[in-house]
């Protein structure tokens, strides 16, 4: 297999090769975009827009979030959810199906932390007990809250019994071995509650597969989502341990369910489910978060686009060459930009600090797909407009097709 085909099997492997909705994006196309990316990435860094929102936004165009947040946060006899949080590639959210497959994650991390649970216990006696009570009676409940019911502000408390800290503490650790999950969420603050609750009862009519086996579904599952993948790829999508990887990849090619592939040009062997189409064209575009699953791990987006990408809000300012929250561009199945973006909520504006052009790509096309696409991010998050910036080689272009397009 090319490159280039590589490539195109890849996009189409996320939905980029899928039409967008003519219409108002439905449940339905909802539907198709989890099914092609398996679980979005949660992140609490806010600056343009929430992670797991974008790669929606990504796939279908503008759509309402309550949409997404109903699928997530909210039950109904009539619509059921259909995601529910997890770590998975890092905190997540998976298909309610899924769940069981990440039992063997919540008991490695049950086992990983049991010292940790243990010291809590010591500080504060029956902590895990009075917790799962308070979100029973309560819930659902932030930590904040069990906070002050534990230690003295809640009504039936105990009076100052426990550390405050300690109350979260063991909130993170029972949402991690599954014994809480998350009920809802409000203003991105998780409201814990017993998964009984949350989850219809075919979550649990399915007794957990063990690692091993459940390494070898979450591998196709990756291998799906991936289009064309290194080992280490479908590893990383799910957070694998690398010798139930290695040993699920091999069992899945003797059998048949995974093929291995060349790819022209990657220094390493490849895997694609049986039959996989790969697109003749890709066409359109999209902003594309640093969490988006195209591109978050760094590797495969260097071997796939010839696309060097590192998030830099870790780096001190002034030691950042593209910005602090870099969105890379898609136009027609290549990245050919990256712009730093901010919403500025206050202002009511879509700050591009700046824009950069990779190299070889049309100045001119290239600033007015990526000043349409800003425009379309902006009425999304329900902006006025879209402000650019002084820094990159982008920058005035892309500062004048935005005029262009605003009528200026």
């Amino acid at each position: 297999m090319s490159g280039s085909a590589a490539t195109r099997l890849a996009l189409g492997a996320q939905g980029f090769t899928d039409a967008r909705p003519t219409g108002r994006p439905t449940r339905h196309h909802l539907k198709r975009v989890l099914k092609r990316v398996r679980l979005l990435q949660l992140d609490s860094v806010n600056v343009a827009v929430r992670a797991h929102y974008m790669p929606v936004l990504s796939r279908l165009g503008p759509y309402d979030r309550a949409l997404l947040d109903d699928a997530a946060w909210t039950d109904s006899p009539a619509r059921p959810r259909l995601l529910v949080e997890d770590w998975a590639h890092e905190a997540s959210l998976v298909p309610v199906a899924d769940w069981p497959l990440l039992g063997w994650r919540r008991e490695a991390y049950r086992q990983r932390y049991e010292h940790h649970r243990a010291a809590l216990e010591e500080r504060s006696p029956g902590l895990a007990d009075e917790v799962l009570d308070a979100v029973k009676r309560l819930g659902p409940i932030s930590a904040g809250a069990l906070e002050r019911e534990l230690t003295g502000a809640g009504s039936g408390s105990r009076g100052g019994w426990w550390n405050r800290s300690d109350t979260k503490n063991m909130c993170e650790y029972l949402f991690g071995v599954g014994a809480l999950t998350t009920g809802t969420r409000r203003s991105f603050e998780r409201r814990y509650d017993l998964p009984e609750r949350v989850l219809p009862p075919t979550a649990f009519a399915r007794t957990p597969p063990d690692r091993d086996e459940a390494a070898r579904e979450l591998v196709l599952r990756s291998a799906g989502a991936l289009g064309v993948a290194t080992e280490p790829d479908l590893r990383d999508y799910y957070r694998l341990p690398t010798s139930a990887s290695k040993a699920a990849v091999a069992e899945l090619v003797d059998a048949g369910s995974l093929e291995a592939v060349e790819v022209r040009g990657w220094d390493r062997a490849a895997y694609r489910l049986p039959g996989a189409s790969v697109p003749r064209r890709v066409e359109g575009r999209a902003l594309l978060c640093p969490f988006d699953p195209l591109i978050w791990r760094r590797e495969r987006a260097e071997r796939l686009f010839g696309f060097h990408y590192r998030i830099e809000i870790y780096v001190p300012e002034s030691r950042r060459v593209h910005g602090y929250y870099v969105f890379p561009f898609l136009l027609d199945g290549e990245l050919v930009a990256r712009v730093d973006l901010k919403a500025d909520r206050a202002a009511g504006v879509l700050r591009v600090p700046g824009a950069f052009l990779e190299e070889g790509r049309p100045v001119a096309r290239t600033a007015a797909e990526l000043a349409g696409a800003l425009r379309e991010m902006a009425e999304w998050l329900e902006l006025d407009g879209v402000v650019v910036g002084g820094r990159g080689d982008l920058a005035d272009p892309l500062a004048r097709a935005v005029a262009g397009s605003d009528g200026g």
